[in-house]
Parts: C-alpha cells; structure tokens; sequence
C-alpha cells in the first residue's frame, strides 16, 4: 500500500490467496463418511420393525413393510 490509506492493487494485502483458512482436512470419502458397513439393521423409525440390512441398497430408499414409512439404519 503505497500511500498507507489502505488503497492499493486489487488482489493484494490480508484477505486475499490460500490464507490460513480452515481446510476440509482428511477427506471423510463418498458421502460425508456416514457409511456404516454391510450390516445391521433397518428401523422403522415410526412402527419399531426391524428388516435386516440388504447390502448394495440404503435404509432411507426402503419403506416399512408394516406402515410404509421410510426406514433408518441401526448398526
């Protein structure tokens, strides 16, 4: 900053490049690293009936064969 006043080039001075941002670190892989493994169970989160885990399928794409909601997952 040449006349001290805080003018300068754009693109230059505090606030601008890599910085010392906080960063994504470690990668946590696809989808946010909430992935529990092949088994387990599904819940029915409204009627209590558990299914047992189909792998290659996700709890929340299955509906509760008792009342049709969407099933979570129970490790």
């Amino acid at each position: 900053m040449p006349r001290g006043d805080g003018t300068g080039p754009a693109g230059q001075g505090p606030g601008t490049g890599r910085g010392l941002g906080a960063g994504r670190g470690a990668s946590k892989g696809r989808g946010g690293g909430f992935a529990m493994g092949p088994g387990g169970n599904c819940v029915c989160p409204n009627c209590g009936k558990t299914v047992q885990h189909q792998i290659g399928s996700s709890c929340y794409q299955m509906k509760c064969p008792n009342c049709g909601a969407t099933m979570t997952r129970q490790q």
